[in-house]
């Protein structure tokens, strides 16, 4: 992994080398109300301070630069257009702007993603505004957990208590249609129709990196457009588990009580990366070992490693059906929320959440601008037939691509 690591990292660096951009500017329209927030921009070896983005609060009406000013070409009339209407509408609250929003930021069409970002920073203003009036908290809370069922009835009992609640579902897609698994709207039938909660689907269209890059942002959106819970619905296991758990504040596994050792061993790792583990399905003949099962995590937990110095995780028993326990995982959330809070953990959390997902983009990005070099796809059929002859080893191969790639600029 460190090998591969620091591969990854020449790609990201020679990637930046490789790509050029026009500065620019987009125009504040006439009636909006802006902030400057300086903003830091890498130009080569050094750090200057020289860009504004737009947000809500000073009474200025004039061209503002953004940090993407060296990263997108200027804004036409209807794109500028289209993105003061879905600014205006998401940090009104309108559902329908929010859902396009992600929708944007959700393309693979190159100077859609870039009016994304462009999108993604006023809303990033926005909402470092509101947590500025809020002492420096966030303004909404993030929890990663499976299950449509259990998201549903916890989801009711939140709008009920006079919250706003997303729902944004880590959703596999299939590799033979490229269409979304999970169906997530059809099986959280009440929630859907509550109009103080949105739930919204991430397709990952054959990569995680993509879809959590989406979820990434859509979370942003949807605290931008004034929800204070954001629940990251999960598959259940694998790795888009641990990818969630490094998106959110709390992540929370449901554990089923029927199932053998061996199912359960599997998932240690993920049992690591736990805040709360919820034992489902906690009633009727499945409470006696809903029970037991909520025992032994009890016992196991104490011998894992620590994730935080303020929280030890806790398992608690719940049932979506009879919704007995649902309070009492909520009241575990909320007193992890305010634990963490008080510590600075959560602050620090979020700061190194962002770091990684970094990276992992930059990674993921690197490597398909790898496979696109000319000299690397002239080299790499060649390549690869040696290595599943065994003529060469796939280390050998690797360093000679990498060669390729870093000794010719790209046409």
């Amino acid at each position: 992994m460190p090998h591969i690591y620091h591969n990854m990292r020449r790609f990201g660096f020679s990637l930046l080398r490789h790509i050029s951009s026009l500065p620019s500017s987009f125009t504040v329209p006439s009636g909006t109300r802006t902030c400057c927030l300086r903003q830091r921009v890498f130009t080569g070896s050094h750090t200057c301070y020289q860009s504004t983005i737009p947000g809500p609060s000073c009474q200025h009406k004039r061209g503002v630069s953004t940090a993407l000013g060296s990263h997108i070409q200027d804004l036409s009339g209807p794109e500028q257009r289209l993105l003061d209407k879905l600014y205006e509408g998401l940090i009104g609250g309108q559902r329908a702007s929010l859902a396009e929003s992600i929708t944007l930021v959700e393309t693979q069409h190159p100077r859609k993603k870039e009016l994304a970002q462009v999108l993604l920073q006023r809303v990033l203003a926005y909402r470092r505004e509101q947590e500025s009036r809020n002492g420096g908290k966030p303004v909404a809370f993030r929890v990663g957990a499976g299950k449509s069922t259990f998201i549903e009835v916890v989801g009711k009992m939140l709008t009920g208590r006079g919250h706003k609640v997303s729902v944004l579902a880590v959703d596999p897609s299939s590799c033979t249609t490229g269409g979304s698994l999970m169906g997530d709207k059809t099986r959280m039938t009440e929630l859907s129709r509550d109009m103080n909660a949105f739930i919204r689907p991430s397709p990952a269209s054959g990569t995680l990196g993509g879809v959590t890059r989406t979820t990434n942002e859509a979370i942003v959106l949807c605290e931008g457009a004034g929800y204070d819970i954001v629940l990251v619905e999960t598959v259940g296991v694998g790795q888009s588990e641990f990818a969630v758990a490094d998106m959110v504040d709390m992540f929370v596994l449901l554990i089923p009580p029927a199932g053998g050792d061996e199912l359960q061993g599997i998932k240690r790792g993920i049992i690591e990366r736990a805040d709360l583990v919820v034992v489902t399905k906690s009633d009727g003949d499945l409470v006696v070992p809903a029970r037991r099962i909520q025992t032994e995590y009890t016992s196991a937990l104490k011998l894992l490693r620590r994730q935080s110095k303020s929280w030890n995780p806790k398992v608690v028993r719940a049932s979506s059906l009879t919704i007995e326990g649902i309070a009492e995982v909520w009241a575990k959330i909320e007193s992890y929320r305010d634990v963490m809070l008080a510590c600075g953990e959560l602050r620090g959390r979020r700061r190194a959440q962002q770091k990684v997902w970094m990276w992992t983009l930059i990674q993921e990005n690197a490597l398909c601008h790898f496979q696109n070099h000319p000299s690397v796809r002239e080299a790499l059929p060649h390549l690869e037939e040696r290595v599943t002859k065994g003529a060469i080893s796939p280390g050998l191969a690797a360093d000679l691509l990498l060669k390729a790639f870093s000794s010719s600029p790209p046409q």
